[in-house]
């Protein structure tokens, strides 16, 4: 069993006996006092899909939930659920569009390294790769000469997300996202 300090965010915990999935974690260190710090995740029920706010020293033991991760890739969207067919298999899982709002914003049909997290053969949410490559679809024109290291312009791309990025990229050009800081990384190899 971990403590609280070793929990990662999408891990999957049993607390209260229900199966919790961490989607945010806050770390505050008290002031003025002898003691680990203080941590505050935000976890969602798997089951009835509520969400709610516990805090935890770190050294709380918690009790991880069984867990299964599969390779899948994103197939379509069908209504509020999007579909996402297991690269083995070919079982196709539905996630809720609420349920994956944050990621929904960093994949498309060619986003490659996406896992599925499975919790009682319910699929319940995505682990994403730590980037993503995608297609910029408006943005101020680029500026010929412009230098790698010179200011940046927002741009947005085709799933929605909007990043700041050095002004020699254009409209149609592919670009590397990195999905923790949601900021540019580079240019995409296409």
């Amino acid at each position: 069993m971990p403590k609280a300090s070793e929990i990662k965010k999408n891990s999957t915990i049993v607390y209260n006996n229900k199966t919790c999935i961490v989607r945010d974690i806050e770390r505050s260190v008290p002031q003025g006092r002898a003691g680990g710090s203080i941590y505050r995740m935000r976890m969602y029920d798997v089951v009835s899909g509520a969400k709610f706010d516990e805090t935890f020293k770190d050294s709380d033991m918690l009790q991880l939930a069984d867990l299964v991760r599969r390779q899948a890739t994103f197939s379509y969207i069908d209504g509020d659920e999007y579909v996402f067919m297991d690269k083995e298999d070919y079982t196709p899982y539905s996630l809720n569009k609420d349920a994956i709002a944050e990621e929904i914003l960093f994949i498309n049909e060619e986003t490659d390294g996406i896992q599925v997290l499975i919790v009682s053969d319910v699929p319940v949410a995505l682990d994403l790769p730590i980037s993503v490559e995608l297609e910029v679809v408006e943005t101020d024109p680029s500026i010929k000469g412009a230098s790698a290291t010179s200011r940046t312009k927002p741009a947005k791309c085709s799933t929605g997300l909007v990043v700041q990025v050095p002004e020699y990229v254009a409209t149609g050009d592919w670009i590397r996202v990195n999905i923790e800081e949601r900021k540019f990384q580079g240019r995409a190899d296409r």
